[in-house]
């Protein structure tokens, strides 16, 4: 497995230059490292955040799974979405509002075919909220198929 965690991780994330506004790197509460996160007053409704994370070493004709925490925190504060790169329109993940301000786990199944995925994409999108925050920690890819809960 691969740790992509931002403390201490060993994968490349970039920040999209064409996007609203930069994700930003946040204390965890335990004090151990950081999370990205985006708070909920950055930029206008429907603007949109996005990092990226850059896959070189995927194989061909194998199956990962990318594990990840993440967080809605807060009234209205926007989608949470992910992207892989050869499937450029729509999200393969997205979530919108958080129940409560609990961490939860997200897995997505990356399959290769003769393409490869070399490129996830977390996008934030701003909501109607001023309060809260979206963020994502504990980024890890797996080979194989994701395990079952």
């Amino acid at each position: 497995s691969v740790d992509c965690s931002f403390s201490r991780g060993v994968c490349d994330w970039k920040q999209d230059a064409d996007d609203d506004f930069d994700w930003n790197p946040a204390d965890r509460d335990r004090g151990d490292g950081y999370y990205m996160a985006v708070p909920a007053f950055v930029g206008h409704k429907n603007d949109l955040g996005r990092l990226k994370l850059l896959l070189t070493d995927l194989k061909p004709k194998s199956s990962y799974c990318l594990i990840f925490s993440y967080r809605l925190a807060g009234e209205k504060v926007g989608k949470l979405r992910v992207f892989l790169a050869n499937k450029k329109t729509a999200p393969v993940w997205e979530e919108n509002k958080g129940k409560d301000e609990k961490w939860r786990t997200g897995k997505i199944e990356i399959f290769q075919g003769a393409e490869t995925t070399n490129r996830v994409t977390f996008e934030s999108e701003r909501g109607k909220g001023k309060t809260g925050e979206i963020g994502v920690d504990n980024v890890i890819l797996i080979s194989g198929l994701c395990p079952e809960d």
